[in-house]
């Protein structure tokens, strides 16, 4: 097992074994943390089962986070270099989004509760070994978030060749209600 399969393995039993609904100090998941209602809003039009759709450079909410999708880049075949590199099993598509905590209290953004959603109606989940290595720097995804602050990342989505995603399905939770980005452009 590579070092960087390992550090992604602890991060994902970390967040396994902490779970984002536990968030309050008692432990207790029956009743949501203040703050994490799962309100859906975004500065666009409706889309289906009434969610708000934003557009790239648009802002999208969803509980405790503001979302902001700035570009997709399609077709890449590699991400990192040497030991550290990370080839799909198809192709990646990546996608830069800035995230801000909107919140009352700090949160973990987690990738694998992002959704990209091709033309017809696939879903596809972020690549998490893939997003170590192209976030190395920033620690996006794998630190709280707290209040009033924003990280900026990568999403890495490891689809067919030739797949273009047509939207993502954003979440500030796994309970979280989700909203829609429209990557139409």
């Amino acid at each position: 097992m590579s070092a960087r399969r390992l550090v992604a393995g602890l991060a994902l039993a970390s967040i396994a074994l902490t779970g984002t609904a536990c968030e309050g100090s008692s432990g207790s998941t029956s009743k949501p943390s203040k703050g994490s209602k799962s309100k859906t809003s975004a500065k666009g039009k409706t889309g289906k089962a009434g969610k708000q759709t934003a557009k790239i450079g648009q802002e999208a909410r969803d509980g405790k986070f503001a979302f902001t999708v700035t570009k997709v880049k399609p077709g890449v075949r590699k991400v990192g270099s040497g030991i550290l590199a990370e080839k799909p099993q198809g192709e990646f598509v990546l996608v830069a989004v800035t995230v801000k905590n909107i919140g009352d209290e700090a949160q973990m953004f987690i990738d694998s509760e992002q959704k990209g959603v091709d033309s017809g109606g696939k879903e596809y989940t972020p690549s998490t070994e893939a997003g170590v290595v192209l976030n190395d720097k920033t620690q996006a995804f794998l630190s709280d978030i707290n209040p009033g602050n924003s990280v900026k990342g990568l999403l890495a989505f490891d689809v067919p060749k030739g797949t273009r995603l047509t939207s993502l399905e954003l979440h500030d939770s796994a309970f979280s209600g989700g909203v829609t980005v429209s990557l139409a452009p």
